[in-house]
């Protein structure tokens, strides 16, 4: 597989593309396919002046963008044929009637172009092999005799127009080594882009709304959250218990000189609050306010 010439997609450069990888080499570029769709406009732009260049038609023919290129690098079936008619090859279309009177297998022509919507892509057959050379797939794709024909009639199926290549392609290195040697394909090449698209509709699908950092984020701020609501909760126990002992240590104070409760409470008042328990301080609390007044003084 190393050996076939594949050239990748790069903006809409597929005729670009289509061409190259059918000769197997870099033979055109974007410069050359743009003088080509250049001369062809030229062509046209003299046979509508042969109608006189004051009418209508010719206005309005120049005031038209050209047919044949546009600046997103896109180029007709004209300059394709023009670009192969420089290496004495021409193109016939595929379900036409004159080439389906021939009733040839298609495994015994040597390679198609094939288009769909502005997109060009080859199918050539390298040594005794066939191979898809769509500048969207990441390599070469190998295409066995049995399935070449309904590997055609699905793209027509699917809108694609086909055209066979006729005439002697320039030799190629990959040509020559897969003619002594045939090749197998384990895995067959994906769409460019397919894995990364893969892996954000996986990651999108596993939480909708979060990046991968975002969900651990947000799994760390529940973590903080639960730690935060455990610390209050025993703060507010704290609490608790010691609005208990405060009271409790006011209603011992509330039938007493306050001079002696003062000096009492240090010595005895001390060591007895520690000896009360939490439920025991709520006991006597609950006593004293049932109580409805304080010890008379």
């Amino acid at each position: 597989m190393e050996s076939i010439f594949h050239e990748k997609q790069e903006g809409s450069l597929c005729a670009q593309h289509c061409l190259n990888n059918l000769l197997q080499g870099e033979y055109f570029s974007p410069v050359e396919l743009s003088a080509i769709a250049q001369q062809l406009d030229e062509e046209e732009r003299v046979r509508m002046a042969e109608g006189g260049v004051q009418t209508e038609e010719y206005r309005t023919f120049l005031q038209q963008p050209s047919g044949n290129m546009d600046d997103s690098g896109f180029f007709s079936i004209q300059v394709i044929s023009n670009a192969l008619g420089v290496w004495g090859l021409e193109i016939i279309l595929f379900n036409s009637r004159e080439y389906q009177q021939l009733r040839i297998d298609p495994i015994h022509e040597k390679a198609f172009i094939c288009n769909y919507k502005e997109h060009w892509f080859t199918v050539r057959k390298l040594g005794q092999q066939w191979f898809n050379l769509n500048s969207l797939l990441t390599g070469p794709e190998l295409i066995s005799d049995t399935y070449l024909a309904l590997f055609l009639a699905q793209l027509q199926q699917e809108g694609y127009s086909i055209f066979v290549i006729r005439g002697s392609l320039p030799e190629c290195e990959a040509d020559q080594i897969l003619r002594i040697m045939r090749v197998e394909q384990q895995q067959r090449p994906k769409l460019i882009g397919e894995d990364e698209a893969q892996r954000m509709s996986v990651q999108q699908t596993s939480d909708p709304g979060h990046t991968a950092d975002e969900v651990l984020l947000d799994e760390d701020e529940e973590e903080l959250r639960k730690a935060l609501a455990l610390s209050r909760q025993g703060m507010e126990v704290e609490d608790e218990e010691a609005d208990l002992r405060r009271a409790i240590q006011l209603s011992m104070q509330g039938g007493s000189d306050p001079a002696v409760t003062a000096g009492s409470s240090q010595e005895s008042g001390g060591s007895e609050e520690q000896a009360l328990t939490a439920e025991e301080l709520r006991r006597r609390r609950q006593a004293y306010f049932d109580s409805g007044t304080k010890p008379s003084q």
